[in-house]
């Protein structure tokens, strides 16, 4: 895209899809260097579908504790490979809690962690679309019928969760071959949102923490998956070695009643342990 030197310009003719990629891809703001709250503010890995409510929660701890963690959001694929090839992180919240064994297995976190939460997928689709969203799922199976050029936005299967759930549950209904040539792959599933609501694709299957966000809930409707269509996405998140306490003590706040509150509310089935 073309940007003006002019800032005042570009904001004008920036598309709408623009502002939905900022919120989506903005991760929580570090502290400034010198700040306060820069000292022993930890870093943290995290899977996409936890953009919104993570940014809450740690807005809040931020507030209660005068430490601003920086969060860095991926696909749990692509951060556990960075985790493994050194990168500093000292908590990672995983949307597959195997990937936190696979941690756990090579000596990288100091225990194997806790379930936080169990999340959904959902079929998104912008308002206007072709594919409108219904219970029983049969405008998809229309869509896919009537072929066209529209395509349909998941997260990459190779390193995301929610799109290793979103090809289990194409399978499981018998719509994967037809599907696949008609598909749009995001490196996670906040990129899949992001071309699910803005035009690039006539929807997604998309998590259902990110359809409940502001940035999304009001381009667009949505209908849940059944669970039974694809494996549990069990969501685990565990310190890593040499964690600070500062990352303890997020680590802790995660599992308090005000974190579980959060994840609750962006559509978590939140697991008490």
């Amino acid at each position: 895209m073309y940007l003006s030197s002019d800032s005042r310009t570009a904001a004008r003719v920036s598309p709408p899809w623009l502002m939905v990629a900022m919120l989506l891809f903005a991760g929580a703001a570090p502290a400034h260097a010198d700040s306060p709250a820069s000292k022993g503010a930890p870093l943290v890995a995290a899977a996409s579908d936890l953009k919104f409510a993570l940014d809450e929660i740690v807005t809040r701890f931020a507030r209660d504790t005068g430490i601003a963690p920086r969060v860095s959001y991926g696909s749990s694929g692509n951060l556990t490979r960075q985790i493994e090839q050194g990168a500093p992180f000292e908590l990672f919240l995983s949307a597959d809690e195997a990937y936190v064994a696979r941690l756990a297995d090579r000596g990288l976190t100091r225990d194997r962690g806790d379930l936080y939460a169990i999340g959904r997928i959902v079929l998104f689709a912008p308002h206007g679309s072709p594919l409108q969203p219904v219970p029983d799922l049969s405008s998809l199976e229309g869509w896919l019928e009537a072929g066209g050029t529209g395509k349909l936005a998941i997260a990459n299967p190779e390193h995301a969760p929610y799109g290793r759930a979103a090809e289990q549950a194409l399978r499981a209904l018998g719509w994967w071959e037809a599907a696949r040539p008609r598909l749009l792959y995001g490196e996670n599933v906040a990129q899949a949102a992001q071309f699910a609501s803005s035009g690039s694709a006539d929807g997604g299957l998309i998590a259902h923490s990110l359809a409940l966000a502001p940035a999304l809930r009001d381009r667009g409707t949505f209908v849940m998956l059944p669970d039974t269509l694809h494996a549990p996405l069990r969501q685990r998140m565990a310190l890593l070695r040499g964690a600070s306490p500062a990352a303890e003590r997020l680590y802790d706040y995660l599992r308090s009643p005000v974190g579980r509150e959060v994840l609750r509310r962006y559509g978590f089935a939140v697991v008490e342990n």
